[in-house]
């Protein structure tokens, strides 16, 4: 396929085409974070629809930040796979991922909202 017919142009103009393993260890990655993301909406969504006898508005507030870091991801990890895959054609040190800190910082104030929402109910 020609190099200026793929999608995205941003990412496949530059460089020349690197060893296939690498591309496609970036795509699985990217296809990790995505199935994180629907992992955390779906988390949000039972946390919430379950009726667990937690203290409401701390549940709902655990569920708000799992649902919203999870339609976040998707977005992140497209910019993550373009900004590796620009730096592999370029053959360049690889960026750092903005993703593990953002999920981490997430999913620790889900937590500890569920914490605090057992301990008040």
């Amino acid at each position: 396929m020609n190099a200026d017919r793929r999608f995205p142009a941003s990412v496949y103009r530059h460089g020349s085409e690197p060893d296939a393993r690498f591309t496609l260890a970036n795509e699985r990655t990217f296809l990790a974070w995505i199935r994180t993301a629907l992992a955390l909406v779906a988390g949000g969504v039972a946390l919430e629809l379950l009726g667990l006898e937690l203290h409401a508005g701390l549940r709902l507030a655990a569920s708000l930040v799992l649902v919203i870091v999870g339609v976040l991801v998707p977005a992140l990890a497209w910019l993550n796979w373009t900004h590796t895959e620009r730096a592999l054609r370029r053959a360049e040190p690889l960026p750092a991922s903005q993703l593990g800190p953002v999920l981490a910082g997430a999913v620790t104030v889900a937590g500890a909202l569920v914490l605090l929402a057992i301990l008040l109910a």
